[in-house]
């Protein structure tokens, strides 16, 4: 139902709404969203054939988003990768379904539009703006100063709720008898 590719496509364009119009090098954005850097060129370049990225090549270049993330949805970047299946005619070619899809057929279809439905309704400024201790693209259980800095950076003060990590007392083995 839903590709890796547009996935990948998806991480991309939150990633670079999290840098609010600074550039990110390819290797930048790969990094940041584990995504193979020759996969990602491909995505980017779908990207920009689509209008939701900007490039720029050379120095102090790279890749920024084309649209703001309030005029984005989630609809627009799976839409410029890989389309949302629809069903239109019978997928089997019975000549008697024609247009009229027969129950299951019919049931598929209404999913895929309501899946459709709720991707057009997602912008990508809102999934920015929702608060989460589940940051986009940033694991701070790794407890790292530069996963902090890059989470401050990307993130309003005060929108972030960063958990708290607890250590764990180490457990020593006890011996039974």
């Amino acid at each position: 139902m839903f590709s890796q590719t547009a996935e990948y496509a998806l991480r991309t364009v939150v990633f670079l709404g999290t840098l609010r119009d600074r550039p990110a090098t390819t290797s930048q954005i790969a990094a940041a969203t584990r995504v193979p850097v020759g996969y990602l060129s491909k995505i980017l370049n779908s990207l920009v054939r689509a209008g939701i990225v900007s490039s720029q090549r050379g120095p102090g270049g790279g890749s920024v988003l084309a649209r703001t993330p309030a005029e984005l949805t989630v609809y627009d970047v799976v839409s410029a990768i890989a389309p949302l299946p629809r069903i239109q005619t019978c997928p089997l070619g019975l000549a008697s379904h024609g247009t009229t899809l027969c129950p299951l057929h019919r049931r598929l279809d209404d999913a895929m539009a309501t899946v459709e439905q709720a991707f057009r309704e997602s912008r990508i400024a809102d999934l920015l703006a929702e608060p989460t201790t589940s940051i986009p693209l940033v694991d701070l259980a790794t407890n790292s100063k530069a996963a902090t800095r890059a989470a401050e950076a990307a993130f309003p003060v005060g929108r972030l709720v960063t958990p708290t990590v607890r250590r764990q007392p180490a457990r020593t083995k006890v011996k039974r008898q």
